[in-house]
């Protein structure tokens, strides 16, 4: 398997995206990361609001300068939620879930691509078991996450051959995701969720597959998610 070399992680603050952060370090790569909030752990950073796609594009330019020109790897984590009917979630925050989970994601991989292409590196986005599998009171979610299929499966037809691309479809995870969730909107008490440093560890793998050989798609998730199959 390849090394990990210089590793761009969006959401690497928080919960999956700060396990990835630290599976990074752990085998051998350097993470550089995109987020609102600087992570507790010192890290080169870039603080970014991915729903600006501009300065999405401009957090990503800055931090492969900083690698010294060269990015083996992209792991796009970041991702909020807007739960409740359609006609009750205020447009704006509606909109801003799609603009985050959705148009950042493509905003920071466009940027990154030029690199990639020289490293022969790989791309792994993060869906979602609500990317495949809609349920209400989630319409802003869902859609966003569907693109997130939607794009990934186009960007590996356009870049196969110089770009690895992989589509990590995870189900739901102990971390602050939930948190400011109203209490029906969030997982019962004994709700079978996976750690995120399990989930981080098959993010690696994708990462560390040699060139022209692809994971194209891993759905992560407990033996009991409900969202799956």
């Amino acid at each position: 398997m390849r090394t990990l070399g210089n590793v761009l992680i969006t959401g690497g603050a928080s919960g999956l995206g700060a396990a990835v952060v630290a599976a990074v370090r752990e085998n051998g790569g350097r993470p550089y990361v995109i987020d609102r909030v600087e992570p507790a752990t010192p890290v080169d950073f870039v603080c970014a609001d991915l729903a600006d796609t501009f300065a999405a594009e401009q957090a990503v330019h800055e931090l492969i300068e900083r690698a010294g020109g060269r990015i083996d790897g992209v792991f796009t984590a970041a991702g909020i939620d807007a739960c409740g009917p359609l006609d009750k979630v205020p447009t704006k925050k509606w909109e801003y879930v799609v603009q985050v989970n959705l148009l950042g994601t493509a905003a920071v991989i466009r940027a990154a691509l030029p690199s990639l292409r020289e490293s022969k590196g790989t791309v792994v986005t993060c869906a979602s078991t609500l990317g495949v599998k809609a349920v209400g009171d989630a319409t802003a979610y869902c859609a966003s996450k569907f693109g997130v299929v939607g794009f990934t499966r186009a960007l590996a037809a356009e870049t196969a051959g110089s770009v690895g691309v992989t589509l990590l479809i995870p189900g739901g995870m102990h971390t602050a995701f939930f948190d400011d969730r109203d209490e029906q909107y969030k997982p019962p008490p004994d709700a079978k969720l996976n750690r995120p440093q399990d989930v981080a560890d098959a993010v690696i793998f994708a990462l560390r597959q040699q060139p022209g050989c692809e994971v194209r798609e891993m759905v992560v998730c407990t033996s009991e998610e409900g969202s799956w199959p």
